[in-house]
């Protein structure tokens, strides 16, 4: 048995003005072939998952492509074009394929493609034919669309947030990959998508009401008939019709199975939409609540900022509050390949003065003056070995200067866009974040595994920016109309 191993995956900010461009997945992750098994086997992530179903189930895992980047704006038309071409034909032209894993994301949008992972699995179905097994693997704050359900055999999403059960999640699709092929199942899946939006705050699966999500698919996975079934979260800055949640189950054989599943989920998750709307503190009170706590380090998460979610990396509201507000020892990374150079040029021990952050767009804050010492210069890679959000093992967030400012606040300034999911960004930079009072993470969910084990406490802060927790800010052109919350008379009566 042969069986493809691919990924073709992006999380979309449809509000976030810098494009994403091949270079942009040269930068993060394109292995093809022989690369993939060797990058990709020991990571915490689906694709590593496949792997080791291989192994288990005994099937040959035939590599084939696997690109990866940063989330940020949405994918130029030629980057998708040039990406989906290769997957396809590469896939089109492998010998004796009978299954196929294929990692993708949910959020995926392409300037000419809003729907590109729908338009990617449109795609592979018509090379491969209606019979072909196609599993896939979607990240569980993707976005599902019913082209994405019509063109998988089955969707197996994450089932925890921040994602620590990815390589779980690829080794069941493995496993059920390898019994389609075999025959002993038959997979039909079915999809409900209640006009709901979930805001971020509320989507860490750790707490209610997110937990009761997960319960309930729980109780799901236990009927008779049920391969599997999926809770989508959404992911509210991609502008696309499907954007809100969805609940996916996978029956054996048996649509009407798989049905029942999908609704019941729905409908719980309606009946308690008045939890999933959620609030936070200003930059300024979260400051002052962190300067006061009798001990340290308070995490506050930049919402406005998170770079998981396609931001800027570079947001300075919470930098320039707390220096309005007199308060010091914080430790704060920022995207900045200006400042950086500026350090790298004057060396390490030197005193330099700069204007740090606020430099991508009008969205995050304006730059800083600050004046310190150039402490550290890295070349800004480290490793990752334990289970972090996302999976991966290999990190370079290129060239870094650590400043310690007047202040006695730490900087980090880093070349490339990186998300804050592993401790080892600091301390591989000779920063101890246990020191600090506090601590800003540019993310919502993600950094909690990192960043929980030295907090005293998280606090979620409601800064601005292209992933602001007020979802009211944005301009949607492309969503779906009535959607709860934005629109509070809306309604919801699954078909039977």
């Amino acid at each position: 048995m042969r069986i493809g191993i691919a990924g073709f995956s992006h999380e979309s900010n449809s509000f976030l003005k810098v494009p994403t461009t091949l270079d942009r997945y040269k930068e993060s992750g394109l292995h093809y072939g022989r690369e993939v098994i060797d990058v990709w086997r020991d990571a915490h992530h689906e694709v590593g998952g496949y792997l080791e179903g291989a192994e288990r189930f005994g099937f040959t895992p035939v590599p084939l492509m696997m690109a990866s980047a940063h989330p940020a704006g949405p994918l130029t038309k030629d980057t998708y074009e040039t990406l989906a071409g290769e997957l396809v034909e590469l896939v089109r032209s492998a010998e004796g394929l009978d299954g196929l894993l294929l990692a993708l994301h949910g959020a995926m949008v392409a300037e000419h493609c809003p729907d590109a992972d729908g338009e990617t699995l449109a795609r592979l179905r018509r090379a491969l034919g209606r019979d072909f097994p196609i599993v896939t693997t979607l990240d569980i704050h993707g976005n599902v669309s019913a082209r994405m359900v019509e063109n998988a055999t089955a969707i197996i999403m994450y089932r925890s947030n921040p994602h620590l059960d990815q390589r779980a999640r690829g080794l069941e699709a493995a496993e059920l990959v390898y019994r389609t092929v075999q025959g002993e199942v038959h997979p039909v899946q079915a999809v409900e998508m209640p006009p709901l939006v979930i805001n971020i705050i509320k989507q860490y699966t750790g707490e209610e009401p997110a937990a009761s999500l997960i319960r309930d698919l729980g109780e799901v996975l236990e009927r008779p008939g049920i391969l599997s079934a999926s809770v989508a979260e959404g992911y509210p800055y991609a502008d696309v019709p499907e954007m809100g949640m969805a609940f996916i189950a996978v029956a054996d054989g048996d649509a009407a199975i798989a049905s029942r599943a999908a609704r019941w989920m729905a409908q719980r998750a309606w009946e308690r939409r008045q939890s999933f709307v959620g609030e936070a503190p200003s930059p300024a009170e979260a400051l002052r609540h962190a300067a006061d706590s009798p001990k340290g380090p308070v995490v506050l998460m930049d919402m406005g900022d998170n770079v998981g979610g396609g931001s800027a990396a570079d947001s300075t509201f919470l930098l320039e509050e707390a220096m309005h507000q007199g308060i010091g020892n914080m430790l704060i990374i920022l995207h900045d390949p200006e400042s950086v150079e500026a350090c790298v040029g004057a060396g390490v021990g030197s005193t330099v003065t700069l204007r740090v952050g606020g430099k991508t767009d009008d969205m995050h804050g304006r730059p800083i003056p600050v004046k310190g010492r150039v402490k550290t210069l890295s070349d800004g890679r480290f490793i990752e070995e334990e289970p972090r959000h996302g999976g991966r093992r290999f990190y370079d967030q290129g060239t870094t200067a650590v400043v310690e400012t007047e202040e006695a606040h730490t900087i980090i300034l880093t070349s490339r866009r990186t998300t804050p999911t592993s401790l080892e960004q600091v301390l591989s930079v000779g920063v101890r974040p246990h020191r600090k009072q506090i601590i800003v993470a540019k993310g919502v969910v993600s950094p909690r595994p990192a960043y929980g084990p030295i907090a005293s406490e998280i606090l979620l802060v409601n800064t601005p920016g292209s992933t602001s927790a007020d979802l009211s800010s944005f301009d949607y052109k492309r969503r779906r109309r009535p959607l709860f919350p934005f629109e509070s008379d809306a309604s919801y009566q699954p078909e039977e």
